[in-house]
């Protein structure tokens, strides 16, 4: 069964960067689609981005788009989200996933733990 375990989340000021890692274990990563999805208290699970396992289709949510990229190292069995010109409204436990189904829809059938990303000055 895959896992995931994410890290990388901490605080940064507006306009930084941050880079999100998801490290996958008990499969391999190449093998699914993957995503990142991100919370705020009270508001619903949005999707910030997913591709697909053959890079054919890769999503970004339009207020991600231009500042954030999503990626993975099959070496390293490893996805990636680099987040760039980090806004307030960017702060959310931001979440991995995977989808057996190789594809950016539902299901995704894999979480990690969530990681906190804090945007503040």
């Amino acid at each position: 069964q895959l896992q995931l375990v994410e890290s990388g989340g901490g605080l940064v000021q507006p306009g930084g960067s941050l880079t999100l890692s998801c490290a996958a274990s008990g499969g391999t990563l190449d093998n699914y689609a993957i995503g990142w999805f991100r919370q705020v208290p009270g508001k619903e699970r949005e999707g910030v981005s997913c591709i697909s396992t053959n890079g054919g289709a890769i999503k970004y949510a339009d207020s991600v788009k231009g500042r954030f990229t999503i990626s993975r190292d099959n070496a390293k069995n490893t996805m990636y989200l680099q987040m760039n010109s980090l806004k307030s409204e960017d702060t959310a436990v931001y979440y991995c996933a995977a989808a057996s189904g190789g594809l950016c829809v539902s299901p995704w059938n894999y979480w990690g733990q969530g990681a906190q990303v804090t945007v503040s000055s």
